[in-house]
């Protein structure tokens, strides 16, 4: 009887033993699921960026972050946001993580809404609230501001005006240059025709290609896109055009 007693009791032991070992396993399920992918997401602006998921994912590399092969349960999001937001074309991150074992990743990024190139040769992109971006090697179709541009006036002034013409389907494609004058007025360039807009100072700029845009509807499409060198629109009510010299034969 002695040996059953032995026998019953160890069997008993071993599988409390097993027992314990089991819901030590099942209680710490994330370390042995590792993150196997990271999926990008860059929100669209209202230009082009300049980030691409292949980029942002070598960043997190770069920055010693990178979930990749890392246990789901350790992975620190908030370290992964914050060094993405130390990035220059970064404007926020937020991280999070799903049960297909992958990291997801969706990016705000600065987006560039023009080229500033002034008389100092100064050469550089602003963004959308008017804040200078490095320079990068990737290039887009981009409004060029030229002339007697500082940076605050690059903030204040060109940025709200650039912003204005690129959420109007018209203006964002018939808008070439920005040139700035001395005294901070402004010219504007046109894809078509050989005219210069003047839109004077930069104020009630919105009322101004409003009132251009309906001069180049009854105005040019009957004179002629090409009959004028110069509109100006800087009062109210009133558009003063100057002709183009003809030449006599």
């Amino acid at each position: 009887m002695l040996w059953k007693k032995i026998l019953f009791y160890g069997f008993n032991l071993v599988l409390a033993v097993y027992l314990v070992l089991a819901i030590m396993a099942f209680n710490k399920p994330d370390e042995k699921i590792v993150c196997r992918d990271v999926h990008i997401t860059i929100e669209e602006g209202i230009m082009p960026g300049f980030l691409t998921s292949d980029e942002v994912k070598q960043m997190l590399v770069t920055s010693h972050v990178s979930p990749i092969g890392q246990s789901m349960e350790f992975i620190n999001l908030r370290n992964m946001e914050e060094a993405l937001e130390k990035e220059d074309l970064i404007e926020s991150a937020e991280c999070y993580k799903t049960q297909d074992r992958t990291v997801n990743v969706s990016i705000r990024q600065r987006i560039p809404v023009i080229r500033v190139m002034n008389n100092r040769g100064d050469d550089y992109y602003v963004d959308t609230h008017g804040k200078p971006m490095p320079h990068t090697n990737y290039s887009c179709n981009l409004i060029v501001a030229t002339g007697s541009i500082s940076s605050q006036y690059a903030e204040k002034v060109l940025a709200p005006l650039t912003n204005i013409i690129l959420n109007d389907p018209f203006w964002k494609n018939e808008t070439v240059q920005l040139n700035v004058l001395n005294d901070g007025s402004i010219e504007l360039i046109p894809r078509v025709g050989n005219h210069v807009a003047y839109l004077g100072q930069p104020t009630g700029i919105a009322k101004k290609l409003q009132r251009l845009r309906k001069f180049y509807r009854y105005g040019l499409n009957v004179a002629g896109w090409n009959h004028y060198k110069r509109i100006s629109v800087e009062f109210d009510n009133q558009i003063i055009c100057k002709r183009m010299k003809t030449t006599k034969k």
